[in-house]
Order: C-alpha cells, then sequence, then structure tokens
C-alpha cells in the first residue's frame, strides 16, 4: 500500500451517518414513487402501468449493467486511472438484488394478466385488437420463435440473469473490499478471473433479457443490433452517472485532492466514445433496415412516424428526430471541448442530459407498441406517462438507497489496491 494512500485515507471525513440519513430519505422516495405508481393501476389500467414500470426498470438496470461492464472492463486491462471510478461503481452494483424484487410484479403479470404487457405470452391473444390478424398461436412468426417466446423462458432468462448479475457483482465487491484490509494480490487476480468468464455471461444474459423484455414487445421485428444498442446506452448512462458522483463527491470534499483534470478528461474520453459508438450502432441498423426496404423490418421504425390512417407524422416521429440530435448531436459537440470536460460545472449538465436522453430512447423503444385498435401506437402526451415518472423515480430511490447504504459501509477509496498510487498520481502535474 503507498503511503500516500494512507495518507489521503488518514485524513478522509468520517460520513457514515449523513449517508445513511440521505439513504432513509432516497428509500423513502423511492416508496413514494413505487406507491404512486400502484395508485396508477385505478386510473389507467394495469396495462399502461405495467408498460411505464417497465420504462423504469430498463433504465435502472441499464445503469447498473452499464457499472457492471465498466467494472470488469477495468479488471481485464488493468487500469489505473479508473481505480477511483470503480470503486463508486462498486457500490452501485449494490442495487441489483432490490433490482430482481422490483421487477417480480412483471414476472407476475406473466402469469396472471397474459398477454396485458407481451401479447405473445397468450397464444390466444386476438391481433384484431391492435391492428391485426387472427391470433398469436395461429402467427406463424411467432410459432417459428415459440422456443424462446414463451413465459417459461422468460422466467427462467430473467430470474437465472438476475443471479448471474448479482452473483458477478458480489465477487467483484467482495474481493475489491476485502483487500482494502489486507492488500493481498488474490484479490485482484480473482476479479480480473471473475472479468474474464463474467464480460461473455453478462454480454449473453444482458443481449437475451433486452430482446425479450423490449424487442418481443414487437415481436414480429428482426433487429441483430438490439443487443449491442441497449450496451451502447447502458455504458453511457451509467458514465453519466459516475461522473455526477465524482463531482459530488469533489464538491463536498471528500475527492478534493485526489481527483485531477486528467480523471474528469478520461471519463469525459469515454463518454465521448460511447457517445460515437451508439451512433454507428443507430445509424448502421436504420440504414440497412431503410435500404433493404422488408416490411418485416420497416414496419417498426413506420410505427414511429406515421398514423396509418391518415399517413401524417405521429407524435412519435419528433421523438425520434430528438433522439438523433440530443443522443449523438449535442453531447458529440459538447465532449469535443477539452476545457468542458475538465468543468465540474458544465460536465453534470452533459451527463445529466445524455442519461435523460438515455430514458427518452427507452420510452420511444417501449412506448409505441402500445397499439390502438387501428395498429397505431398511443400518443406520447397522454396521462400514462405521469406513470413512467413516477416508475423511473421509485425505483431510482431504491437504487440511491442501495448505493448509498453500500457507500457507508467500506473505505472511500481502495488504499490497498496495486495500482491505487498510480491513479492518485495520474499525470498529477495538471492537478487542481
Amino acid at each position: 500500500m503507498s503511503t500516500r494512500a494512507e495518507s489521503v485515507s488518514s485524513s478522509l471525513p468520517v460520513t457514515a451517518e449523513s449517508e445513511n440519513t440521505a439513504a432513509s430519505k432516497a428509500l423513502i422516495v423511492g416508496g413514494v414513487g413505487i406507491a404512486l405508481t400502484a395508485a396508477g393501476l385505478f386510473v389507467s389500467g394495469g396495462g399502461k402501468v405495467a408498460f411505464s414500470w417497465l420504462v423504469g426498470m430498463t433504465f435502472w438496470c441499464g445503469i447498473a449493467l452499464g457499472m457492471l461492464f465498466l467494472v470488469m472492463i477495468h479488471h481485464i486491462f488493468d487500469a489505473s486511472w479508473s481505480v477511483l471510478l470503480r470503486r463508486q461503481f462498486e457500490h452501485g452494483l449494490a442495487a441489483f438484488k432490490w433490482l430482481l424484487v422490483l421487477f417480480v410484479p412483471l414476472l407476475v403479470s406473466v402469469f396472471m394478466f397474459p398477454g396485458a404487457v407481451w401479447k405473445w405470452m397468450n397464444p390466444a391473444f386476438d391481433l384484431s385488437a391492435v391492428g391485426g390478424h387472427g391470433t398469436v398461436g395461429d402467427d406463424i412468426l411467432w410459432v417459428k420463435k415459440s422456443a424462446l417466446l414463451n413465459p417459461t423462458m422468460f422466467l427462467a432468462i430473467t430470474v437465472g440473469s438476475f443471479l448471474i448479475w448479482w452473483w458477478l457483482s458480489e465477487r467483484l465487491r467482495g474481493a475489491s473490499f476485502a483487500q482494502d484490509n489486507d492488500g493481498d494480490l488474490k484479490w485482484t487476480y480473482k476479479n480480473r478471473k471473475t472479468s474474464a468468464f463474467g464480460l461473455p455471461l453478462a454480454a449473453l444474459s444482458l443481449t437475451l433479457c433486452i430482446v425479450l423484455w423490449v424487442k418481443s414487445l414487437d415481436y414480429h421485428w428482426f433487429s441483430t443490433m438490439y443487443g449491442v444498442w441497449y450496451f451502447a446506452g447502458c455504458a453511457r448512462a451509467a458514465l453519466s452517472v459516475g461522473l455526477l458522483i465524482m463531482v459530488w463527491l469533489w464538491n463536498r470534499g471528500d475527492y478534493k485532492g485526489i481527483l485531477n483534470h486528467n480523471h474528469f478528461h478520461s471519463i469525459g474520453q469515454l463518454m465521448f466514445a460511447f457517445t460515437v459508438f451508439w451512433a454507428y450502432v443507430t445509424f448502421s441498423q436504420y440504414f440497412l433496415i431503410w435500404n433493404a426496404n422488408v416490411p418485416e423490418e420497416t414496419f417498426w421504425y413506420n410505427l414511429r412516424e406515421i398514423n396509418s390512417a391518415t399517413g401524417m407524422a405521429n407524435q412519435w416521429k419528433w421523438v425520434g428526430m430528438l433522439l438523433l440530435f440530443g443522443h449523438f448531436v449535442v453531447p458529440f459537440l459538447a465532449l469535443l471541448s477539452y476545457k468542458r470536460k475538465l468543468s465540474k460545472t458544465e460536465m453534470p449538465w452533459v451527463a445529466i442530459w445524455i442519461a435523460l436522453i438515455f430514458l427518452l430512447d427507452l420510452v420511444y423503444n417501449i412506448w409505441p407498441s402500445k397499439k390502438d385498435i387501428h395498429g397505431d401506437a398511443l400518443p406520447l402526451l397522454q396521462l400514462h406517462q405521469v406513470w413512467t415518472l413516477t416508475a423511473v423515480i421509485g425505483i431510482g430511490g431504491v437504487c440511491v438507497w442501495a448505493y448509498l447504504k453500500s457507500f457507508s459501509t467500506t473505505k472511500l477509496i481502495p488504499i490497498r489496491d496495486p495500482r491505487i498510487a498510480e491513479c492518485l498520481t495520474y499525470h498529477e502535474s495538471t492537478a487542481d
């Protein structure tokens, strides 16, 4: 353990009591959000509230998954600069077990109200109710996909994936926290091995889950890039939340003298890289579907652009345009600036923008699948979107509570990590 790491650790404020107070407040906010969302069942009905809950779940699961991937990538590359950021992501991983619990209402709906959210759950579902023909069971596309699209597989993959994410998180967290006590290098090697088999496991489970949770809402649609698209959004949202955490800790004094310009610049560089990656994946998918012009693929975009009865643009077209500029153009231009990436006043706003656009992207992918009797997407601006907001707040409150509870149980920085000295002196000549 480096002398500097010891001296820094001894000078850090003890804030467990304040974290516990903040955690309690976050849990209260989460409880209120969940209660309000549940009240929506009596106002808008179970189907619309379930769609709102699905948005909230995919948003916060996405942030947690992004943190999990970035922690494992850190270990695979044996990175030094990101040791401090990694510790905060490790605290964020504490949310997985609670996210599993919060997903239970959707699992219950699968068996108690089949077809209410995922119409393929009920082979007897009448597709004429959403502008189609016949029943799901008579649909040849569902028959061909039914080995995957059935309640048993949905339950097994969902629960199994959450258990994998939880297990990987606890292995990574446990080894990292144990190293704070004894400094043994075996914990570093353990996390490197965990990451080596954890990355393909997490990638496969993420892809299967987002395909079942979201893409299968329009199960006729084909996309080979959907898992990659979601991963790109997860990484961007996780980096944005990570930056907000680092600025919060710096502003309240915990990380002053620890973080320097180059730490913030490196986080900004990764945010920029994943912005370009998201644009590449999304544009490639759209261009290939547009160029091929196959009805089984183009209908997904048509649903989000035009009203079939009038041929006029619907509300979702303008959401799509906002995503085009908001998801790529705005953050791309903002993150080009070296000085902005160092700014602790401007970068939080960039991070908030990216996280909110990721949320809007999920709304854009999920809600148009809720169709009227003509097969057109329900408008965006309706009362049911209130439950989307309360669901995001409710689930978010629980995730913040889990983070803060974990935060107060261990060292602020991994003082005996073999790379901590390199992290603390990361191009230190340009530090504040």
